[in-house]
């Protein structure tokens, strides 16, 4: 298995050297169909490329797919995760990007009602019982990014509930807040945020072989869709 990245830009006609980046992994656990981690993240990734396909922006909107965002054992040997997002991040930084902002689409399929929430110890907000919202998770330089995302999210015609959290840092103190590939972001120096249903928080499947289609909400999927389409277009900015 190799460390790749695959991506396409909707260039910007303004500041085209100025970028968004929205990123999902396409990798999964063995043994895991990964239909929420992290299908559902490279679904939305893809519906968005499309929907937002003729629409002129200011900024470049760039969007990739990531692999080894997970740890596993590769041809014999256990490997850390976030490796294809950690060669993006230093490829922006060593060639010197502009990056307005990334958006990254963790598992972002499992939500609802009916769903329980489990806490999470040492958050800086409380957390919700029932299982119904985003989870939008900033870093103090990427507050912003947060504010915006979680506006988009509240639109009438999107009404997407969310739990924004800004960590202190660079999260260190709340490694479960690391968890994704936004944090080789965070650690460049770069403003990332990462959006995601929470995984073993919330979904029971989680890394198992029962994560399958059959137990997302594709209905709160479609609402995912819509703030990050809304909110990435913002960061973009439209072109006048």
């Amino acid at each position: 298995m190799g460390m790749r990245e695959t991506w396409e830009a909707l260039s910007g006609v303004g500041h085209p050297e100025e970028r968004v980046l929205l990123i999902a992994h396409y990798d999964t656990v063995p043994a895991s169909p990964g239909a929420d981690d992290n299908t559902s993240g490279v679904a939305v990734l893809l519906e968005l490329a499309r929907c937002l396909q003729g629409a002129a922006f200011d900024r470049t909107i760039q969007f990739v797919a990531v692999n080894l965002e997970e740890s596993q054992t590769v041809d014999g040997q256990w490997v850390g995760g976030l490796r294809g997002s950690r060669a993006l991040a230093e490829t922006a930084r060593g060639e010197g990007w502009q990056l307005t902002g990334v958006v990254v689409l963790e598992s972002v399929a499992y939500g609802g009602s009916d769903i329980s929430q489990k806490p999470l110890t040492g958050l800086p907000v409380p957390m919700p019982e029932k299982g119904d919202f985003i989870a939008v998770v900033g870093n103090q330089a990427s507050a912003a990014l947060v504010k915006e995302f979680v506006s988009a999210a509240s639109t009438p015609s999107v009404g997407l509930p969310c739990l924004p959290l800004v960590v202190p840092g660079n999260g260190e103190v709340l490694r479960d807040t690391r968890r994704s590939d936004h944090a080789p972001f965070w650690d460049a120096g770069f403003k990332a945020i990462m959006l995601t249903d929470t995984c073993n928080f919330r979904n029971p499947h989680y890394h198992q072989p029962t994560d399958t289609l059959s137990t997302l909400n594709l209905d709160f999927t479609t609402q995912v869709c819509r703030a990050t389409g809304l909110a990435v277009a913002r960061l973009a900015g439209v072109s006048e």
